[in-house]
């Protein structure tokens, strides 16, 4: 990053972009299209440009694949956080050219480091990787239906089931291709999986949905997967630490590694047992343990080597 970088504030929907450049004080719009996404990254000076937005789904992936095309910077902030600098800075109203001012002055105030570009080979295993979830899910609600007692409603329910299951095959089949034909995610899959507790859904998880593992510091690593705790104090009153925040699918994936790392560990085995006696909570233990588990692999990736 430059000593003097220019944020500008954008913000994103299905059909435009609303930008605002503190630089020039100017407010413009452009079409949430690849040529006139690229036509604005042309506009942009690398290294000292950089776009703030809002994390919105699929919404910004032109954008960002045409900045990142540029060598053009960007931020995706937490539509929380935005909204919560706004109402710090008195912004109460909410319009697309407020959003805009306020994601360029949340740039100058905190001065963010640039998000890593977007690979598209990561975003392709996490799109396969949200599918595979989504029937997984179908399939545990018709499984749950399975008792049914009307004949035919219950064959109909069976045959959804090997449906799904095919699917779910054939995705599971081309998630491993996918990960086969890329020798840096092949190569980190191999070493995730040689943890204890880490299989083949849990490694996926964390390919598709945490790709900056192996570049963060073990608090940040922590967090990003909704695995910190977070104080609760008040006065004289101490609270009870809760976790909160970061990425749901990866705090499910490593919560169930958990279980088997101190199954199959005795190092995480003894780790458990000394937080469930201290603690007096089993399930405060367990989280500890995907905690430490998500640092270990942190330092596994970073450092380029398998589990020991």
């Amino acid at each position: 990053m430059t000593l003097h970088p220019n944020f500008i504030g954008c913000d994103v929907s299905k059909d435009t972009l609303d930008l605002f450049d503190p630089e020039s004080s100017r407010y413009r719009r452009v079409a949430n299209q690849l040529e006139a996404l690229r036509d604005f990254a042309a506009s942009l000076e690398p290294g000292r440009d950089i776009v703030v937005l809002e994390a919105t789904g699929h919404h910004d992936r032109l954008l960002r694949h045409a900045l990142a095309a540029r060598g053009i910077g960007y931020v995706r902030l937490n539509p929380v956080t935005a909204r919560r600098f706004a109402e710090a800075r008195g912004r109460l109203a909410k319009t697309d050219r407020i959003d805009t001012r306020s994601l360029a002055d949340f740039g100058a105030t905190f001065r963010p480091q640039p998000d890593i570009p977007p690979c598209a080979q990561r975003e392709r295993l996490a799109a396969l990787a949200r599918r595979r979830d989504q029937l997984v899910e179908i399939r545990a609600r018709e499984l749950s239906r399975a008792e049914e007692f009307v004949p035919e409603i219950a064959a109909d329910i069976d045959a959804s089931i090997a449906t799904l299951d095919a699917r779910i095959a054939e995705l599971e089949a081309t998630i491993r291709r996918q990960v086969a034909a890329s020798d840096e995610l092949a190569r980190q899959a191999d070493q995730l999986m040689s943890a204890p507790g880490v299989g083949p859904v849990t490694a996926l998880t964390l390919l598709a949905h945490m790709p900056e593992l192996g570049r963060l510091s073990p608090k940040t690593a922590a967090a990003l997967a909704g695995l910190a705790p977070f104080n609760a104090d008040s006065g004289q009153k101490r609270g009870r630490r809760a976790i909160a925040g970061g990425r749901p699918r990866v705090r499910k994936a490593l919560y169930m590694a958990a279980l088997g790392a101190i199954r199959a560990n005795q190092r995480f085995k003894d780790f458990y047992s000394g937080i469930a006696r201290r603690s007096g909570s089993k399930k405060v233990a367990i989280i500890a343990v995907a905690r430490k588990l998500v640092t270990v692999l942190n330092a596994m990736l970073r450092d380029g080597k398998t589990f020991a």
